[in-house]
Order: C-alpha cells, then sequence, then structure tokens
C-alpha cells in the first residue's frame, strides 16, 4: 500500500473524559459494593430469624440490584479509555488514484417507505464528494415495484443536473429534500452571487417538477409488495446511454435490482437483498469498498466517503480495518426530542470501544466495510479447487472469476453493461436459490472479520453501542417498579433507615448515577431537558418494548413464534409530527404495551397517596423516606403519561379504555397489599 507524507487519519485519548469516568467507575464501585453488603447482610438476618414475610422482597430486590449493578459493570468498558479521531481528507492522493466504491441501499416496501424518500437517498448518494466514474450505487427493491423502477429513472435524470450543481458549489446537503428545507447554500463567498441565486432558483424548480413527476407515477401505477416474481436487473440511462461509460460519464452508475422472490423460498428478508446486491455489484463494478444504507438515510456530509477512506487507505490501519461505521443522525428531530430520538447516549460509547481496539458493532447502515471483509481473500490460492469455491460462493463460474480476480489485484472494472454477455449470469445470481447447498452466510457474507484479524473504527466524534440485554433490563425495572411501592403501602421497609451509613450509601449511588447522566448530556451539548427525556424513555422502553421482546425470543427457543420482520412505517402523519413539534406525547400505542405502562404509573401514584398516609399515621419517617422517594421519583418523571390519561382530549392522549383497565389493575394490587398489611 502507498504510504504517504503525513498521516490520513489520527487518534487521540480524550484525556479529560478518561480521568472523571475512571474516578467516577472507582467511587461507584465501592458504593455498589456497600451496597450489596447491606443487601447480603439483611437478607441473612432475615434468614436466621425466619422472617418469611420480608424474604421474598429482600430477595427480589437483591436480584434487582445485582441486575443494575452487572449492566453497569459492562457499560464501564465503553467509558475507559474514549478517543476521538480525525480525518485529513484534503491529504488523499488524486482521483485517478483512489479506489471505486459500490453503494447498496436497500428498500421493501413502497406503502412503507415513501418513494420520494427512497429517491432522495438514492440522489444524495450520487452526489457524494467522490469522483463519479469511480462510484456505483445499487437500489435493491425487494417489492418488484413498477412505480420504484419508474421512479429511479426519474431520479437519474434529475441527478444529471444535481451532481454538477452540488460539486460547483460544494453543496454540504447532498440531499434535496433536506437541502431546501434549510438555510445552508453554499459558500459564504458563492453566496451572494446572481450566478448562483439563479442556478438555485433553477434547480429548486426542476426538483419540484422531479417530485411532481413521481407523485403522478405513484397515482398512476398500482402499489403493492410482490412475493412471486422473477429477477430484474437494469443499470438506469437515458436514451443516449449515458450512465454507462466510465469515458462519459459525469455521474455514477446507478443500477435497479429487484431479486427474485417466490412464497416456497425464505427470502432472509435484508440480509438476503444484501447477499444479492454483493453478487449482482461482483459482477457489475466489483468495487473493493462498499457502503450500505437504509433507505431513510441520506449521506449528509458529501465528504463522507474521502474521510472513510482515510481510514481504509492508512497503511498504518488498512491491514486490521474492517469498516468505517458513520453514526445515524436525523434532521428532522426538534430541539426537545421527547422521544429520545436522537439516541444521543448511543453514540458515544462507540469511542470507547474504539479505545479498547474492538471498534463499534456494525449497526446495519452508515458504514463503508471492504469487500475482502465479506468475501475472504485467503481462500483465493493458487491451488485452490473450483469445487470448494462454488460450495463457497455459488454455482456461478464467472463471479467466482470476478472476486478472485479482484483479489489478485488485476481486476480491471467493466463498467459497460453487456446485456447478451452478463445478463444471463446476473439473472443466476439475483434468484431465490442461488446460494442453496453453499456457504452464503457462513463463508461468503459472513463477515469474515474477526477470522482475518479485522478491526473496526468508528469514523470521528460519534459512535453506538449494542442494546443492552433487554430481558435483565426489564426485570430490574419491574421489580423496581413494583415490589418497592407494595411494601411501602404495606409499611414494611427495604430500605435503610437516615440515621443509618447506608443511607448515605444509597443516597450517593442515585445521586452519583444522575449527576454523571447530566455530565454525559451536557458534554454533548444538550439540556436538562434531555437527561429527564431519556430518564423517561429508558424506563418506558423497559417496562414495555424490552418486556415483550424478551418474551418473544423465548417464545421463539421454545418454538411457540417463528422471526418475523416488517419494515418501519416512515410515511409521515401531519397530526403525530404536530404533536411531536410541540413537544407533546403520541400515546396511541397497541393496549399491550400501555395497559403494563400505565398500570405500574397508577400504582405507584397510588402507592404515593397511601404510603405518605400511612407514613403520617405512624410517623416512620427515617425508616421510609427512601421507599417513598422511589414512587415520588417516578410519578414526577412520568407526569406526561397521567396527563394522557386525564387531562388531555386530543387523538394522541392513552385510550379511555386502557386508561379504566389500568385503574382497575393497579387498584386490585394496591387493595390486596393493603389487606395483606392488616393480617402480616
Amino acid at each position: 500500500m502507498e504510504k504517504y507524507a503525513l498521516p490520513l487519519s489520527d487518534c487521540r485519548v480524550k484525556k479529560t473524559e478518561l480521568v472523571i469516568n475512571r474516578l467516577h467507575a472507582v467511587l461507584h464501585g465501592i458504593a455498589l459494593l456497600a451496597l450489596l453488603y447491606y443487601r447480603l447482610t439483611s437478607l441473612t438476618e432475615i434468614i436466621k430469624n425466619n422472617d418469611t414475610a420480608l424474604l421474598l422482597p429482600h430477595l427480589l430486590i437483591l436480584i434487582s440490584e445485582l441486575i443494575l449493578s452487572f449492566i453497569w459493570l459492562l457499560s464501564q468498558a465503553s467509558k475507559w479509555k474514549p478517543v476521538i479521531r480525525k480525518a485529513y481528507p484534503e491529504r488523499l492522493p488524486g482521483d485517478e488514484k483512489l479506489p471505486p466504491i459500490d453503494v447498496f441501499i436497500c428498500t421493501a416496501d413502497p406503502n412503507k417507505e415513501p418513494c420520494l424518500q427512497v429517491m432522495n437517498t438514492v440522489i444524495s448518494t450520487m452526489a457524494l464528494d467522490y469522483p463519479p466514474d469511480k462510484l456505483h450505487v445499487y437500489l435493491s427493491d425487494d417489492a418488484g415495484s413498477v412505480a420504484t423502477l419508474q421512479a429511479i429513472k426519474q431520479a437519474f435524470k434529475f441527478s444529471k443536473l444535481w451532481v454538477p450543481f452540488c460539486i460547483k458549489y460544494k453543496v454540504k446537503i447532498a440531499c434535496p429534500e433536506a437541502y431546501f428545507l434549510t438555510h445552508e447554500s453554499a459558500p459564504v463567498a458563492m453566496f451572494h452571487s446572481t450566478e448562483f441565486i439563479a442556478e438555485k432558483k433553477e434547480i429548486k424548480k426542476r426538483y419540484m417538477e422531479f417530485k411532481e413527476s413521481v407523485a403522478k407515477i405513484i397515482a398512476d401505477t398500482s402499489i403493492f409488495v410482490s412475493k412471486d416474481h422473477p429477477p430484474l436487473i437494469e443499470v438506469i440511462n437515458d436514451e443516449n446511454g449515458d450512465g454507462m461509460d466510465s469515458d462519459k460519464r459525469k455521474i455514477p452508475l446507478l443500477v435497479s435490482v429487484a431479486r427474485e422472490k417466490r412464497p416456497s423460498h425464505p427470502h432472509h428478508f435484508k440480509a438476503g437483498a444484501l447477499n444479492v446486491l454483493l453478487r449482482v455489484s461482483g459482477m457489475i463494478s466489483n468495487s473493493p469498498y462498499i457502503l450500505v444504507l437504509d433507505c431513510d438515510m441520506y449521506c449528509n456530509d458529501p465528504l463522507s466517503a474521502c474521510q472513510a477512506m482515510c481510514f481504509h487507505l492508512n497503511p498504518e490501519l488498512s491491514a486490521k480495518l474492517s469498516f468505517v461505521q458513520f453514526p445515524q443522525r436525523f434532521y428532522n428531530i426538534n430541539e426537545i426530542d421527547i422521544n429520545d430520538g436522537k439516541q444521543r447516549y448511543v453514540w458515544p460509547k462507540w469511542e470507547g470501544f474504539d479505545g479498547l481496539n474492538m471498534g463499534p458493532i456494525l449497526s446495519g447502515t452508515c458504514f463503508y466495510i471492504k469487500r475482502e471483509a465479506l468475501c475472504g481473500a485467503q481462500k483465493f490460492r493458487e491451488d485452490v479447487d473450483l469445487i470448494k469455491l462454488q460450495k463457497c460462493f455459488g454455482p456461478s463460474n464467472e463471479f467466482i472469476k470476478s472476486i478472485s480476480l479482484y483479489y489478485k489485484r488485476n481486476y480491471q472494472i467493466e463498467h459497460k453493461f453487456r446485456e447478451n454477455e452478463v445478463q444471463k449470469e446476473l439473472q443466476l445470481l439475483a434468484s431465490c436459490t442461488y446460494d442453496n447447498d453453499s456457504e452464503w452466510g457462513k463463508e461468503a457474507s459472513g463477515l469474515q472479520i474477526h477470522q482475518c484479524g479485522g478491526r473496526l473504527f468508528y469514523r470521528l466524534y460519534y459512535a453506538l453501542q449494542g442494546k443492552r440485554d433487554g430481558a435483565l433490563d426489564s426485570t430490574k425495572s419491574h421489580c423496581r417498579a413494583l415490589i418497592p411501592q407494595l411494601y411501602l403501602i404495606r409499611g414494611i421497609s427495604l430500605y435503610p433507615e437516615v440515621s443509618s451509613l447506608f443511607f448515605i450509601v444509597f443516597l450517593f449511588i442515585f445521586l452519583s448515577a444522575q449527576l454523571k447522566h447530566v455530565q454525559e448530556v451536557f458534554l454533548t451539548a444538550h439540556s436538562i431537558r434531555t437527561w429527564s427525556n431519556e430518564q423517561r424513555m429508558w424506563m418506558m422502553k423497559a417496562l414495555t418494548s424490552y418486556l415483550f421482546a424478551g418474551l418473544e425470543v423465548v417464545m421463539e427457543k421454545i418454538g411457540l413464534t417463528k422471526t418475523s420482520f416488517l419494515p418501519t412505517n416512515k410515511v409521515d402523519d401531519d397530526q403525530q409530527t404536530k404533536c411531536y413539534q410541540m413537544g407533546i406525547y403520541n400515546f396511541q400505542a397497541p393496549a399491550r404495551f400501555m395497559v403494563p405502562l400505565c398500570s405500574l404509573y397508577m400504582l405507584n401514584v397510588g402507592s404515593l397517596i397511601i404510603g405518605f398516609g400511612r407514613i403520617m399515621q405512624s410517623q416512620k419517617w427515617g425508616e421510609m423516606l427512601l421507599q417513598a422517594f422511589i414512587p415520588l421519583f417516578a410519578t414526577v418523571l412520568h407526569f406526561p403519561l397521567l396527563e394522557g390519561m386525564v387531562l388531555r382530549k386530543d387523538k394522541g392522549r392513552v385510550s379511555p379504555s386502557v386508561s379504566w383497565l389500568s385503574v382497575v389493575i393497579s387498584t386490585i394490587f394496591l387493595s390486596v397489599a393493603s389487606l395483606l398489611s392488616n393480617y402480616y
């Protein structure tokens, strides 16, 4: 690999954060050990006294605190050594020396993934600040929709105007829909030029015409999701054949791929679509690097390809680097972000994983990966048996030949799409039976990252960690949302009294965790409102989605359900959007989610009222203060839920039937707890 006079990228440790994180980890860890010591000694004392009434609640609380401690311990790995990487795209070699890139975009349902949104993603990738003859964009349409095919042809025509405009004026927002919704236009020197103003006005006019043409296609074409269709692969070009020849092309190659789907064959959802794109692109362009995007993710930085190449082409990193992951950013999230859509807390985790020489996990979108990491160069030895290669890569000898030539580094990309010579092989590669009796998913496309000694790097300032174990988080949250509250009603203390030293331990742990969260929020330039929104959404997820996700996994393991995948509905709802922009929650979720959530909330409200009444009657403030604080904190934090149940009258409120059912369920629990307090 070529050496450069100056490094293409660098990495430095975030020392201030490192010191804060490690100091907090030590102090918080000691406090957790003291807490567990208190629980174990209390439990031992209960067992000695044969106090069966206290054994179960203390045991459940101990389990929840052990889970909490375990999750906290795991989370410290990403905070131990945070690093930050910087790319220097201006130090890259000339365009002629940059490697080609294939772009994979997947769409599956035109009803849930609007055509215009998908086309904006396609157009944004074609406008990347990268040599056009070295970019090849592939759109996988799993629905086999005629509307999508017609729309992509219109997108190609508009791109012939949009791409030169972006290059000429160094447009930073390459997605036309987002560009015309923002104030970003061009460098200051060009902003007031009459030429720029005139061209921007004209390009906006042409974009509106493009939108109208897509809308007309949708209106005139039957929109349906086909589950039974042959493969269709088409290179998009105009009547003059533009888009085919690398010597003439001024915009990237654009290819539409609809793989074969039959009801009798499993299609493996997005994974299957990416497998087909990997094979088809191997025959057409076979670029050594691949960018993968979801259909609702546009490239918000045209330099991303060059930035990724700064890592991939760095001779000190390349041999051990598999892919470069970019963050998922959302341009239509408002400042309040009540739904925690930014996932702010997630991105900094990958900086810590990078510092541990692990790198981020693959998030499924927004990453530049080596084709070699998917196929494995080590398989192509001179003495390798063709039958073994077919077992790995399938029956297409032409496909195997193209891969082997690429890995021998003498493959010259052929941009011409010769239908008579190639189309038959492409039909085979896109068939639903191609990978039968082969090692696809294990050897080929099975991410040979760790086998090759590969390492993953996160690009620049942001990163993502994997989800916490949903079942553990849900168990811990349900214990803390139920047990202290029910025993508060009974007047039974599960926490140390104010005069005990262990009261300080519990208080320190709570304040330590919350202040650390606030510090991390401020560090990423967000407000205290972000802290409250994140706390609220974490709890809601733990009590609902994590619970049902865990149950579904268990049911799948015992054979009661099968794994299914449904695309997220990306069609905007005007009413929901209006509420979101106003900072008002939409509680029109399925009853199976809302009933448990509202029931637990009403139980906390009821236990707080009854509990405070009992405390005032018995004057046990010192014994019950910590226990009473738990439902108080939950009630205040989740007040929007009470608003949705009682005060709101709009369509986004909690359904009255859900509210009444939740009140009934919580009343039953509270009544049983109150009755038990009279007898035990």
